[in-house]
This record gives structure tokens, sequence and C-alpha cells, in this order.
């Protein structure tokens, strides 16, 4: 039970250190893109504010990937699971908790996936919030 905890400790430290470098790094784009577009008057429903949206949009989903690919591949360095394959699917559906069939896992390492799914949740909210104040700020002009 101990490993278990340590791993999944490092994992949640790793991943939120991850996406807070993440965060940071979009927040700082987006304010460089906001200056540009105040300079040129461009509004955030043109062709060029839907860019800078996707971007963002796209920029959470890959920090999303290389979280829950990191997970993945923990669970094969741990031999959790068997192939890459499995551990990123796995992986995946922990860390979204669309819901998961355990079986799959090496028994002595279910807590770390557990953890997983409590982490992912945590993380997922944080890149929610962050994009609805991108948004919400976009639509204010500032």
């Amino acid at each position: 039970m101990i490993a278990q905890l340590a791993v999944a400790t490092g994992m949640v430290l790793l991943t939120v250190v991850i996406h807070g470098a993440g965060i940071f790094a979009l927040g700082r784009f987006l304010r460089i893109e906001a200056r540009e577009e105040a300079q040129e008057h461009i509004h955030p429903m043109s062709l060029h504010g839907v860019g800078v949206t996707l971007v963002l949009v796209i920029g959470l989903f890959l920090l999303h990937g290389i979280e829950i690919w990191t997970y993945a591949f923990v669970f094969l360095l741990l031999e959790a699971l068997p192939n890459l394959g499995e551990a990123i699917y796995f992986s995946t559906i922990t860390y979204a908790t669309t819901g998961y069939d355990d079986e799959s896992i090496s028994q002595s390492w279910r807590m770390v996936a557990a953890i997983e799914g409590v982490n992912g949740v945590i993380l997922l909210g944080w890149s929610t919030a962050f994009f609805v104040t991108v948004v919400a700020r976009m639509r204010s002009g500032r």
C-alpha cells in the first residue's frame, strides 16, 4: 500500500506541475493575443478570435493527453498493464472517470488508478475554470 500511495502522490505532483506550466503558457499566449487584438481592433468572434479559441481548446486537450500518457507509461513501467494500447485506454477512461474495468490492471496497483481518477477530475475542473474565465474575458473585451 505504501508503494501505491508513493507512486500516486508522485503522479499527482507531476501532473499538477505539468498542468500548471501548461495553463501558465496558454495564459501568456492569450495575454499576448489580447494585446494584439486590442491594438488591431480584432473582434473576439472574428476568424482570428475563433482561431485563438481553437488554440486554447487544443492546448488544453494536449495538456490532458500528456498527463494521460504519463500515467499510461507509469502503468507500463510498473507492469500493471500488459501493453501500451491497453495502458493508454485504461488511463484515458480512468482519468476522465468515464468508468473503467479495474479487472485489467494488476491488483497491486489499483490504488494508483483510483487516485488517477480523482486527479483527472481536479485537472479537468481546473481546465474548465480556465476556459470559462478566458471566454468571459474575450466577451467583455479585457
